[in-house]
């Protein structure tokens, strides 16, 4: 049977935050740049596209592998939509979106014990 990729959390992702910026790492082995789109909109970075099978389903005997179209949504708080970044090495594809102003302004509140 063929496996597909809806609904897997494929690709995976890490998701590394500092105080300038956001960087969204998802590994795409045995696809390419052109194999990958990406979009960022209303704070929701979408990556979308589709692993093609190497062969014909009817000649493969067994399979882990997965094959079909996939998307990943990752909201983002607080970013400079306009400004984002993107890098495809060896199947590693690296997003980085700066933080914006309003985000880089964090004020931490104390706590106070006695309630």
């Amino acid at each position: 049977a063929s496996r597909t990729l809806d609904g897997l959390g494929w690709p995976q992702i890490d998701i590394e935050e500092t105080d300038k910026e956001v960087r969204i790492t998802a590994e795409l082995p045995g696809l390419d740049e052109k194999d990958v789109s990406l979009e960022i909109a209303n704070g929701v970075l979408s990556i979308s596209g589709e692993k093609k099978s190497e062969s014909e389903y009817k000649a493969r005997r067994f399979s882990e592998r997965y094959y079909g179209r996939f998307q990943r949504r990752i909201p983002l708080e607080d970013v400079e939509e306009d400004k984002v970044s993107a890098a495809f090495k060896n199947g590693v594809l690296t997003v980085t979106v700066p933080k914006s102003a309003e985000a880089k302004n964090v004020r931490r509140i104390a706590i106070n014990r006695n309630g």
